[in-house]
């Protein structure tokens, strides 16, 4: 099955492939999820058999929208596929755009809705082994630590996030 994604050409949105947006580097839409406990953000590890920056670490989730999918409704689907996390209250935060090279000439120029969610101590996580190969729940302070020593470990999005977006994001969080 061919996934196609809204992403930007000549000026206007149309569905485009999901592999050929990250291959010419076209701008497309995305959600990125932070999921936090307290001063905590729950981090996942991706799956080795993801198409790119497979075994890197990354905030809770993050995709691209279906055509014509809600944001909030992109993200709760995601948090449930990915890591089996249902029932949160999302809050959004802001959009951003950047763009990052992930590897093997793939670009990700991702124009970003931005959520986060509280989580609850005993809050049960069900990864799905094909998408995550790997959960933490890590102190903001010590990830902002972790990337400055071991920043290879990480996905270049969530370094971005960190390094230039991070009060828009945690400010109120």
């Amino acid at each position: 099955m061919t996934l196609m994604i809204p992403a930007w050409q000549n000026g206007e949105l149309v569905p485009v492939e999901k592999l050929e947006v990250h291959e010419r580097g076209l701008k497309h839409k995305a959600i990125s999820v932070f999921v936090m406990r307290g001063d905590e953000v729950l981090l996942q590890r991706r799956a080795m058999g993801k198409y790119h920056t497979p075994g890197l670490w990354a905030n809770t989730c993050c995709t691209h929208p279906h055509w014509d999918e809600d944001p909030a409704e992109t993200a709760a689907r995601r948090l449930d596929e990915e890591l089996g996390i249902s029932g949160l209250m999302l809050s959004y935060r802001d959009r951003i755009e950047y763009r990052a090279d992930v590897g093997d000439g793939l670009i990700e120029h991702e124009v970003v809705d931005l959520f986060t969610a509280e989580a609850s101590r005993d809050m049960k996580i069900d990864p799905d082994p094909a998408e995550v190969m790997d959960t933490a729940w890590v102190p903001l302070s010590a990830l902002r630590t972790w990337i400055n020593e071991a920043p290879g470990e990480f996905t270049p999005w969530l370094r971005i996030y960190l390094s230039e977006h991070a009060e828009r994001i945690f400010e109120t969080a």
